[in-house]
């Protein structure tokens, strides 16, 4: 029987889980997941987190533009990030690629079918596609999205059963809901129109997109005809359990 295939990307407070280090612990709790759901699922991976990895070792001197100083930590980031999931995932016997892209690269067929190509071999060789932005050359998702959109467009791009944006709270909250001890989690909805007026503009701590870029990359996924759950990264077992049914999250229906 053919797998289904999920689309999981990790924000940047769910690897730190909220912190200001990258969290091997967590990274070690996906990989667990991913290794329990092996005989049914295949992953591909769209994390953040390259910046926040820098941090922990570098702090590098104000020599021109904000962007740019990212754009360096992201440089100095990506290998620490791949290496942390390669380490992790390897002890649970799972293999490791690093996919570097960038917006341009969905906007030309032949580079759309190398992308194609290139990760569906890797996924049936069992080596997991691990995939950030180029921060060098392009900066679209450091200033403004935190690989929500670039997860989209890939999941569309592959045709994926699931797009699943693991963030840090149980889904999105309405409005009304939003301040009070129990905030209530929006379980399903098919009129995307309807979650614009119940998100915040607020970003998180230290990801750049907030729901607003969570609530683009549905919208993609959705006119893909995917379905995309935003779920409580920060909580062990998360994958599995939204999976079985045991936790709250937003399930945006696909068309």
């Amino acid at each position: 029987m053919d797998k289904k295939r999920i689309l999981l990307k990790i924000g940047s407070n769910t690897l730190t889980k909220e912190s200001d280090h990258i969290s091997r612990g967590k990274i070690e709790d996906i990989g667990r997941q991913i290794a329990k759901l092996n005989e049914d699922y295949e992953f591909i991976i769209v994390s953040s987190g390259a910046i926040a990895a820098a941090k922990q070792f570098v702090k590098l001197e104000h020599h021109g533009a904000e962007i740019n100083v990212k754009q360096a930590l992201a440089a100095i980031g990506q290998p620490h990030l791949m290496r942390i999931f390669q380490e992790n995932f390897r002890e649970l016997g799972l293999f490791t690629s690093q996919c570097l892209l960038s917006y341009s690269d969905f906007e030309h067929p032949g580079s759309k079918e190398n992308i194609r190509n290139t990760i569906n071999l890797l996924v049936a060789n069992n080596c997991i596609p691990i995939i950030n932005e180029n921060d060098t050359v392009a900066t679209d998702e450091i200033q403004f999205g935190d690989n929500d959109k670039l997860a989209a467009l890939t999941a569309a791009l592959l045709e994926v059963d699931l797009l699943m944006i693991a963030t840090n709270t149980n889904g999105i909250y309405k409005k009304t809901s939003i301040g009070k001890t129990t905030p209530i989690t929006i379980a399903s909805v098919s009129d995307i129109g309807d979650l614009k007026n119940e998100i915040s503009l607020e970003k998180s701590t230290h990801g750049t997109g907030g729901m607003h870029s969570k609530i683009e990359a549905a919208t993609i996924a959705q006119n893909a005809s995917i379905d995309t759950w935003i779920v409580n990264g920060i909580e062990d077992n998360f994958i599995v359990n939204a999976l079985n049914g045991k936790v709250g999250y937003t399930k945006i229906s696909a068309k």
